[in-house]
């Protein structure tokens, strides 16, 4: 059962948190008041180190989680897919299905896997992620990496080059005087805007490299619109006119990094000029970009976190652009480097581990890779599946392709706060899971460390994942699953590191529920990179050795005849991901955005005849999927462009593997993410 502790209020107090959307690396604090375990107000905490009271639309809309007529509060169990006939049946009941089909089979056909739901109260720490996956290695079950649906991708090309460390949004501020926003959308960090307007004050200039007008836009200087999936590309031509240009910190890549003398060889094919034909830029702003980059001692480059990475060479992206800053000498130094990003750590910001010592036990894994986990649901490999704060449906490529395999599955159970597309087509069993004020939990950003205790009661059967892996464990044998007497137990042995000062729960409670991490506010001072050879690689024979290209390469995407229109998807202020069934079970969500819009240029537009706002039909040679058009000369021609998440979006996107399955655990997250890719056609929506 959920714990239902003793400091829970019973008059009218006010109390801190943080707020449930996991916009990492920038988390927002919330102010929530309570009176006899009702939820009063929430509102953004101006004495937050990190948000300083700001609270955007999305954490606003958090309030309409609690005690909505949506949520999910008992378990519910179906006979037959398809069907909307569910039968309410107790939390005992649901487990001993669930057993009982786990007994039968071997604990390999069984697996886990978790969404970004799962973290509203562990993002950073991620605290959910190691208790399901000291689970499933102790049961022998499969567990994958939830990293390979977001940042994983971008990670690998970061690791190969060895600059997966950031600086924080706190230097920057103070230090850089060149900001280079690469694929970084303020929407999925909206904490760093106050800091590039203070850098902004200092003189600083910033530049946005996107698809489109972001949101960041209002701050940038300069926006440099770049056709989709050319990111590589930008930066070896930058490379070239940097190393031709003399603006290479020869002192540093003597010191502190391998392959120079190969890689000035290899990016002299890579001219201006023939940047110029890959990303639909003028040469001459790439030549200014570079020069202006490698002119500007103190500049460093926010790189995308996640929509960026999704293309089948998104990660040569990343490898190509953490090359720059080793070029110039810019890594190790306060202003420089590359800046804040989803999944990354500052320097010197670390927890412990609770896996256990033995390692996994599966006896056949099935690889941390999204294509290889959608072909063994085909081919029967899996006769049970939980998914916890998912919408495994929405967020994975080829979604036709998933559907097929996940119906192959016996059992798939569901455990999440409402119901979603993933549960209305293919769930047997629903569990109800409590929401971020109904559980205790602890968050941590790039500088700090937050607490997120529980302030009021979890409502009708409603359960952690902590619980219900416990209640598994308990039913199904697996011994020294949970040794600690409470989550608050649990939790202490993962905080409690140097980074945090050797934090507990009991010491965040008694210090207004933070606490300021010991970390280095610029990456790699001590110039120590986590490669083979202990520097940055321009050259990686780890790349070599996977059968990958040791360079950074660009390899232009393959384009179907009939399907002119590159097709990309990001985020927005008013929505994140699929959560709360696409925004729509929150008012204030739905009342912004109703249904899918997609972005297309005027030109795009009038040569189809669609209108502003008008029903379209979205699709290419994988399926189709409606939506209305947002017509605008925001985006620039080819380009059409949605906010992830909507059901159907991912009807579109090619499932093939991006690396190969021995190369997505070579770091500790995993970059199994799929391609993603797609090309499309838009006409007007035929009654």
């Amino acid at each position: 059962m959920t714990p239902k502790v003793e400091h829970l209020m019973t008059t009218t107090k006010t109390i801190r948190t943080m707020c449930p959307m996991n916009c990492h690396p920038t988390l927002c604090g919330m102010r929530v008041t309570v009176n006899d375990e009702q939820l009063l107000k929430i509102e953004g905490d101006p004495d937050n180190p990190d948000s300083r009271g700001f609270l955007c639309l999305r954490g606003k809309a958090a309030r309409e989680i609690i005690g909505n007529p949506q949520r999910l509060l008992h378990p519910l169990v179906r006979s037959k897919r398809g069907t909307d006939t569910w039968q309410q049946v107790s939390w005992d009941e649901a487990l001993h299905r669930i057993c009982e089909k786990l007994s039968d089979i071997p604990p390999a056909e069984f697996g886990i896997w978790l969404g970004h739901g799962d973290a509203a109260t562990n993002y950073g720490t991620r605290i959910g992620g190691l208790l399901s996956r000291r689970f499933a290695h102790l049961h022998g079950s499969q567990w994958w990496h939830p990293a390979m649906i977001c940042w994983g991708l971008g990670g690998f090309g970061l690791g190969l080059t060895g600059v997966l460390e950031v600086n924080t949004k706190e230097d920057l501020s103070a230090h850089s005087n060149l900001i280079i926003l690469w694929g970084a959308n303020i929407a999925s960090q909206p904490n760093t805007a106050p800091h590039l307007k203070a850098a902004k004050r200092r003189g600083a200039r910033v530049i946005l490299i996107e698809v489109r007008d972001s949101e960041a836009k209002a701050l940038a200087d300069q926006v440099i619109h770049i056709k989709p999936g050319t990111d590589a590309a930008l930066a070896l031509s930058m490379m070239h006119v940097l190393i031709n240009e003399n603006l290479v910190d020869h002192e540093h890549v003597t010191q502190h990094t391998v392959g120079f003398d190969t890689l000035q060889t290899h990016v002299q094919s890579y001219t201006p000029e023939w940047g110029a034909a890959q990303t639909n830029l003028d040469a001459e702003v790439i030549v200014e970009l570079a020069r202006e980059y490698g002119n500007t001692r103190q500049a460093m480059i926010l790189l995308g976190g996640s929509s960026m990475h999704k293309s089948r060479n998104g990660w040569q992206a990343a490898r190509a652009v953490a090359c720059l800053p080793a070029l110039t000498g810019k890594l190790g130094r306060p202003g420089g480097g590359l800046g804040p990003r989803h999944g990354a750590m500052a320097h010197g910001q670390a927890l412990n581990s609770i896996l256990p010592e033995q390692g996994n036990t599966c006896e056949s894994v099935i690889p941390n890779q999204m294509s290889a986990m959608t072909e063994a649901f085909c081919e029967g490999k899996l006769k049970a599946l939980l998914l916890s704060g998912t919408n495994m449906l929405s967020s994975f490529a080829d979604s036709e392709k998933l559907a097929q395999g996940l119906d192959k599955i016996d059992l798939i159970v569901c455990h999440d706060l409402f119901s979603n597309d993933t549960i209305r087509q293919v769930a047997d069993i629903v569990l109800p899971a409590t929401a971020w004020l109904e559980q205790l939990g602890c968050k941590m950003t790039h500088t700090h460390l937050y607490l997120m205790d529980q302030v009021l009661p979890a409502p009708g059967e409603t359960h952690t994942l902590s619980s219900l892996l416990r209640d598994l464990s308990t039913r199904l044998g697996v011994e020294d699953f949970f040794p600690w007497e409470s989550d608050e137990g649990m939790i202490d042995t993962v905080i409690n590191h140097a980074s945090t000062d050797h934090a507990t729960v009991a010491d965040l409670r008694a210090e207004d529920e933070k606490r300021t991490l010991r970390i280095s506010h610029h990456a790699y001072p001590d110039h120590r990179y986590p490669t083979p050879s202990g520097k940055v690689e321009f050259y990686s024979q780890q790349a070599e050795t996977l059968g990958l290209p040791p360079l950074p390469v660009y390899e232009p995407l393959t384009i179907c005849e009939g399907y002119p229109l590159l097709f990309r998807q990001g985020r927005t202020l008013t929505h994140f991901h699929s959560f709360y069934d696409h925004g729509q079970a929150l008012p204030t969500l739905r009342k912004h955005e109703s249904s899918p819009f997609l972005w297309m240029s005027p030109e795009d537009a009038e040569t189809r005849s669609v209108a502003h706002q008008a029903a379209i039909r979205i699709f290419n040679e994988r399926g189709s999927f409606a939506a209305h058009a947002y017509v605008t000369d925001k985006i620039q021609q080819g380009t059409v462009w949605m906010h992830d998440g909507w059901a159907g979006i991912n009807r579109l996107t090619s499932g093939a593997a991006s690396l190969p399955d021995s190369a997505v655990d070579l770091f500790p997250f995993s970059a199994g993410q799929a391609a993603f890719d797609a090309a499309v056609e838009v006409e007007p929506l035929r009654a």
